[in-house]
């Protein structure tokens, strides 16, 4: 008995000790956090005070290369408060709405630079001026009112996460909301951008979790016989979908709907898959079969790529006018390499469809465009963006430089006026 006792009391005197030790490495771990986060908040404040300044010695000059220059400073160090503001736990919708803010500001401070276009810069930017001086006050203010903590990062984190206003960096999330929507209204192209993306175009009928069900089973019929678990998404989705969980025998994974209409978004399926037994042409048409299957009859294979254990096969839409293939309307499947099964499907580009406004293709002559030793290997009509929300009608141009060394480039070019939109390098 007393054997016992002696072992009962060093046992628990090792876990009093196990425990005093745990926590002590704990709240060292919390501090070194704290003090990152710390770091980084200090980091962005001085950031975001060189880009208010930036901003307005940006309006000093005449100069083209003072301005220049300037420009670079206010795109560079938008990017830099960006990365900063990313690495804090200050909540999503206020992280959100700095990215989207601070985002706009380098993208106009990029553009300005390559239009020259000084004059709308000066038009508009003493007021954003104006405004991230507010902006840059308010996240001092919020600083400072973290390190009230006094070093209690789970306080701050259960400040950050809860509902209700608690901290001065709500402040800074409502004036920054405001002065977001002053300073960068969308443009007609954004606005029609951010309507495709959140599906206002479907127009179909909502469908109950019962129909949800039976689209599931009607699309991959080799899980009809699975246990579902149906749950809809959160309010704060950009669209209401349905996601649905399965598990049946070695197959486990989720698909999801759309409410409106219940178009497939995406397909996951995990299981094992064994050794390769089927060719690159097998695959492909079965992914072709699966399409079929899944009502996309209006799409063309683009490339397809594989690793160890699948296959992964993308297609776009093609465009009725012209036969040219609309990248942005995409299809990426995924099958297993054993046997071609469909383990993943990724629709929402396809269902966020593209409007296509009238372009004329004019024909090039690749001899005058190119150097004398480039020499064309394939040419492809498609549309793709030209960075300002627009679907443009371009040559996907594959070309082989043979000098020193062969060298091959992929060059999207602008087919109606025939800017080089994108190069980029092969092999």
């Amino acid at each position: 008995m007393r054997t016992m006792l002696v072992i009962l009391t060093a046992a628990v005197i090792g876990l009093g000790a196990y425990s005093i030790h745990m926590h002590g490495e704990n709240a060292s771990l919390q501090r070194t956090v704290l003090a990152q986060y710390t770091d980084t908040l200090t980091d962005a404040s001085e950031k975001l005070s060189h880009l208010q300044r930036s901003v307005s010695q940006s309006l000093l000059f005449r100069d083209d290369q003072a301005i220049h220059n300037e420009l670079d400073s206010v795109w560079r160090l938008s990017s830099e408060v960006r990365s900063s503001i990313s690495n804090i736990p200050v909540g999503q919708e206020l992280s959100n709405q700095w990215l989207g803010y601070l985002g706009r500001l380098g993208d106009e401070a990029k553009r300005t630079a390559k239009t020259g276009d000084y004059q709308a810069w000066r038009e508009k930017m003493p007021q954003v001026s104006t405004n991230l001086q507010s902006l840059s006050d308010e996240w001092s203010a919020a600083t400072v009112d973290f390190y009230k903590n006094d070093g209690k990062m789970d306080v701050w984190l259960q400040q950050v996460d809860s509902k209700a206003p608690s901290t001065t960096f709500d402040n800074v999330q409502k004036t920054l909301k405001g002065y977001s929507e002053k300073d960068f209204p969308l443009t007609l192209s954004e606005s029609d951008w951010q309507k495709k993306i959140e599906l206002k175009a479907l127009q179909d009928s909502v469908i109950t979790e019962k129909e949800a069900l039976e689209k599931v089973k009607y699309l991959f019929p080799i899980i009809k016989d699975a246990t579902f678990t149906v749950t809809k998404s959160n309010d704060t989705s950009p669209y209401p979908f349905y996601h649905i969980q399965f598990h049946q025998g070695i197959r486990l994974g989720y698909v999801d709907l759309t409410e409106k209409g219940g178009h497939l978004l995406s397909y996951l399926v995990e299981r094992p898959v064994d050794e390769a037994r089927l060719s690159q042409d097998e695959i492909i048409k079965k992914a072709e079969e699966n399409l079929k299957r899944l009502g996309m009859n209006d799409v063309a294979f683009v490339e397809s790529r594989e690793n160890h254990q699948a296959w992964h096969v993308t297609f776009a839409r093609v465009h009725p006018g012209d036969n040219a293939l609309i990248y942005a309307d995409g299809v990426q499947l995924k099958l297993a390499k054993d046997t071609g099964e469909l383990l993943g499907a990724n629709a929402m580009e396809y269902i966020q469809e593209e409007t296509i406004k009238p372009q004329t293709a004019k024909p090039i002559d690749w001899k005058t465009f190119f150097d004398n030793d480039v020499k064309v290997e394939e040419v492809r009509n498609i549309y793709t963006d030209n960075g300002q929300y627009e679907q443009r009608l371009c040559y996907e141009v594959i070309a082989l430089r043979d000098g020193n060394t062969q060298e091959t480039f992929r060059i999207v070019i602008d087919a109606e006026n025939h800017n080089v939109l994108k190069v980029e390098y092969l092999t």
